[in-house]
């Protein structure tokens, strides 16, 4: 079967109900004209409900819209729900593509068995995205480094108190113009390592993205904001002791060999969809990459040394992003010179390149859209 007759398929589950009040395009030229980050919202969402006894339903495309719901609503009171980020990108010839959303699907049913949610099949996930985008296409953007983010989620919408998997279950789709997620753009960050707070801890939801692993890295995200620091970066919760990831980002190092070094998959750590596909291009680059545990200690000695010579972070809003600067309470590091190396700027060029359709796409990870 083709990509494009399991596009069609896909998009037919969702029923387009077009707004009645879109802006105008007076409204949506002005709309997109100065991008922030997640702070503009297109004129459609896509929307369905689970229940146990009729599954998924009632799956359609409808005007963005406040939903409705009961003060009771269980993800109110027991954080029953988890959500995906990904985006779609314009191509100089006015086509709109995704970036490998096939995994984004995947994590978010994998994240959604961690919650005690219904999973959310592939093809409906996909058929979401290409109803919403063919909907808002007017919505894409086509300036330099913008794109269409999209954020699809679900969330525990049974009204009841009491602490067991929820028996009704909504499903959205919203979309977002937007441009860079730091407004700096692509230069070097300031992180600040929180020794005192942690992510997520062994056997946790580490390795599933839901909004309360997001809500713990609250509190010291705006410690590190108070230290003039952009993101934070978590220590493991059983040691204290080893490197995790930022707030919401992956984190490399490289060092003086060109080795590159990540830290483990250990479940308490998201798996990236940009994290895994920088392990691609750095083995077919002939890179050796390491995946294990990296403690502080050991970043903090080699950057004094200037065994690590690059230390970067990636994740769907920011790519890749520079890292120049590391503190703490205890120290003060600058990485490098406080600059961009070279195989942090290869792969933000290569894989933006791969994303805004400058370059051929060897992998298969882009998705036509529209």
């Amino acid at each position: 079967m083709s990509s494009e007759t399991t596009s069609d398929s896909a998009m037919s589950m969702f029923e387009v109900h077009p707004s009645s009040h879109p802006r105008t395009l007076a409204e949506r030229t002005a709309a997109l004209e100065h991008l922030a980050f997640g702070a503009v919202f297109s004129d459609h969402m896509a929307h369905a409900v689970w229940t146990p006894d009729a599954g998924w339903h009632d799956q359609r495309v409808e005007a963005y819209a406040p939903i409705s719901l009961d003060p009771a609503a269980a993800v109110l009171h027991y954080a029953q729900e988890i959500f995906e980020g990904l985006k779609a990108y314009r191509h100089a010839d006015g086509s709109v593509w995704a970036f490998r959303p096939e995994a984004n699907a995947a994590r978010f049913a994998a994240s959604a068995h961690r919650l005690a949610l219904p999973e959310l099949p592939a093809a409906q996930f996909l058929g979401s995205i290409e109803a919403l985008v063919s909907t808002d296409l007017e919505w894409v953007p086509g300036s330099v480094g913008s794109s269409l983010y999209l954020r699809p989620f679900m969330f525990a919408s049974e009204p009841f108190l009491g602490v067991r998997p929820s028996q009704q279950v909504d499903y959205l789709l919203i979309a977002s113009p937007s441009g860079p997620y730091f407004t700096s753009g692509f230069q070097p960050v300031s992180i600040w390592v929180a020794e005192g707070y942690h992510r997520a801890g062994p056997g946790g939801t580490g390795a599933a993205k839901c909004g309360g692993n997001y809500a713990a890295s609250l509190l010291p995200q705006q410690q590190a904001i108070e230290n003039g620091c952009a993101q934070v970066c978590f220590l493991d919760a059983a040691t204290n002791t080893y490197l995790e990831e930022l707030g919401g980002m992956n984190v490399f190092i490289v060092t003086d060999d060109g080795e590159v070094h990540t830290p483990a998959l250990t479940g308490t750590i998201l798996e990236g969809v940009t994290r895994r596909s920088i392990l691609q291009l750095l083995a077919d680059d002939g890179r050796q990459v390491h995946e294990r545990q990296i403690s502080l200690a050991e970043i903090t000695e080699q950057i004094a040394s200037g065994r690590i010579t690059e230390i970067f972070a990636c994740g769907t809003a920011a790519v890749v992003t520079p890292i120049g600067e590391l503190k703490s309470t205890g120290f003060d590091l600058t990485v490098a010179g406080g600059e961009a190396g070279p195989v942090t700027q290869w792969l933000y060029q290569h894989l933006t390149d791969l994303q805004y359709g400058r370059i051929e796409d060897p992998y298969g990870w882009m998705r036509r859209l529209a």
